[in-house]
């Protein structure tokens, strides 16, 4: 049924965001336990990963002009590019301090969802490319594609050498600036809802859900696939073999359960969707710092991971949907940035407090921060409606 709404734009960016996200789906576990094996502590990987998604903050702030000015073909080859430099130097060097920077500018994904600014700018080509109605349903099609993809390369983690894998991201990064040079050329957005030609009767909304979302990236710091991957090899001794076989089934649960999201949102709404479903993954979360052996943690996570992410795809499309078109570049860019910001705070300390306190009480302190997040975005937007913009109206 996707082919449908696919046209060459929407093939362009699915190609790039399976091939992107296999790699990441090996990358996000190889990582941290390669930077161990070179003599990394646990306060180290902690490092490695605030630094990466910092990396990646700086990305999304400084792609939004280019993307805005130039349009989304030019920025995305760049990104591409740099992708395949930052997969060069990890194939090269085994020093540390080479691979973590390597990760900052290949904008690897630590995480069980992708961030930065891959994302953030190929969810407004998207928006633009199909039909509001359809639009929750092909954003679905976008995050089941990157999860399956990652749930694939979760699974070869174990099947080849740190250098073939490097190698493969390489080669990704090649077979994206392919796919994003027959992007169709940049046309200027059309700017009748702002009298001025900017943004700026949109920012104080876009700033409030940023601001809340920057809370929910914060608290997901805690919990990032690379530092789960990190705790069941710590405390449960899981090596990579196992941890490849167990993010490929959470990578699978998740694809299956953005099949939900729209008709979820269809049914109950796209922000009451977000907030239900991620609500009750962070009790699953919470659950995974008391679990006795590695059987059961890894159960709570698969729990955690059939809800946590149908909120993506609808918050996807509930942001694009509350402001108007020439606004999405800066919603999307604005709260990617904000959100991958948050998230790089809290991996720093999370390394400490697991060397130093306690392996589980991340889960805790992230879980519960999600929690207040649901509560207060319900609370906050509950009567914000979608905004009455004229490039989503039928042609």
């Amino acid at each position: 049924m996707i082919v449908r709404w696919v046209g060459r734009d929407v093939g362009a960016v699915f190609l790039a965001k399976g091939a992107r996200t296999f790699c990441y789906g090996y990358l996000g576990i190889l990582l941290p336990v390669y930077l161990a094996d070179l003599g990394l502590s646990a306060t180290g990987i902690g490092a490695f990963v605030t630094l990466t998604l910092a990396g990646s903050a700086a990305l999304t702030w400084g792609i939004r002009a280019p993307a805005e000015r130039l349009g989304p073909r030019a920025a995305l080859v760049a990104l591409a590019a740099l992708s395949v430099v930052a997969a060069a130097l990890l194939w090269l060097s085994r020093e540390p301090w080479v691979i973590v920077a390597a990760a900052m500018a290949g904008n690897v994904a630590v995480g069980a969802g992708e961030t930065g600014p891959f994302l953030s700018i190929e969810q407004v080509i998207i928006a633009r490319a199909v039909a509001p109605a359809q639009r929750t349903t092909v954003l679905s099609a976008y995050n089941l594609l990157g999860y399956g993809a990652a749930a694939a390369g979760a699974a070869s983690v174990a099947l080849a050498a740190p250098r073939a894998l490097f190698a493969g991201f390489l080669a990704a990064g090649l077979l994206q600036a392919v796919a994003y040079a027959t992007l169709a050329p940049h046309r200027p957005v059309t700017r009748a809802a702002a009298p001025d030609g900017t943004v700026g009767a949109a920012m104080p909304v876009i700033r409030r859900i940023a601001a809340l979302f920057a809370l929910d990236s914060f608290a997901g710091g805690f919990v990032l696939q690379a530092l789960v991957a990190y705790f069941l090899h710590a405390r449960f001794g899981l090596e990579l073999d196992a941890l490849g076989r167990v993010f490929l089934v959470a990578q699978l649960l998740t694809a299956a359960s953005l099949l939900l999201a729209p008709r979820l949102a269809r049914a109950f709404g796209l922000l009451p969707t977000m907030v239900l479903t991620h609500l009750v993954s962070n009790v699953f979360l919470i659950g995974i710092a008391a679990a006795p052996t590695a059987g059961v943690a890894v159960a709570l996570l698969f729990a955690r991971q059939l809800l946590s992410q149908i909120d993506v795809p609808t918050r996807q499309a509930w942001v694009m949907s509350v402001v108007p078109d020439h606004a999405r570049e800066a919603a999307a860019t604005t709260t990617t940035l904000w959100r991958t910001t948050a998230q790089a705070v809290t991996p720093l300390a999370t390394g400490w407090i697991m060397q130093s306190i306690t392996l589980s009480a991340p889960f805790v302190l992230g879980g519960v921060l999600k929690i207040v997040y649901d509560l207060l975005l319900w609370h906050t937007f509950k009567t914000l409606q979608p905004s009455d913009d004229p490039a989503d109206r039928p042609k």
